[in-house]
């Protein structure tokens, strides 16, 4: 998985710099990465030198993990590979946030930037008063954290409403 994992972080880099080449202006892109690539020893170095070899800025690639990657028995390098990703510049969001048994601990331990609500909280929140508490509950933890939040499969004016009075 680490293998396929390289191969799709590089294209999407490259597909990020030829968008700048044609000035399209597409900001960032985000990259799922697995804890096997988190895991293998020099992933942020190969991280670094891909960004510079493709002559992009590290805040431009965000870094998406699922709170399963956090509770991998092998957190420690994790922790290590995401602390010195966060150290190149690169974004770090925890997606499907609420879906795992990641704790607040987590949140503590691991430089996470962003937190992506799972799209099954965000689906009900104007039908069902405990998935709206619980998408408020995590904006408020988030925004105290000093987090950026973005929440997943918002397809209704009314779940837009929703998520901007909060």
């Amino acid at each position: 998985i680490a293998a396929l994992g390289r191969l799709v972080l590089r294209q999407a880099l490259e597909a990020l710099r030829r968008c700048d080449e044609l000035a399209l202006e597409p900001g960032h892109v985000a990259v799922n990465i697995a804890a096997a690539q988190l895991k293998a020893p020099g992933f942020a170095a190969e991280v670094a030198a891909l960004l510079e070899e493709l002559g992009l800025e590290a805040h431009r690639l965000e870094i998406e993990v699922t709170e399963g990657v956090l509770l991998d028995r092998d957190a420690d390098a994790i922790a290590a590979s995401l602390r010195a990703l966060h150290r190149l510049g690169t974004i770090i969001t925890l997606d499907d946030f609420g879906t795992g048994a990641a704790s607040l601990t987590h949140l503590k331990t691991f430089p996470v930037d962003r937190l992506k609500i799972d799209r099954s909280f965000v689906r009900d929140i104007g039908r069902d008063p405990g998935d709206a508490e619980i998408v408020r509950t995590i904006i408020n933890l988030a925004h105290t954290l000093g987090m950026t939040v973005i929440a997943e499969g918002v397809e209704t004016a009314e779940q837009e409403a929703y998520l901007e009075l909060h």
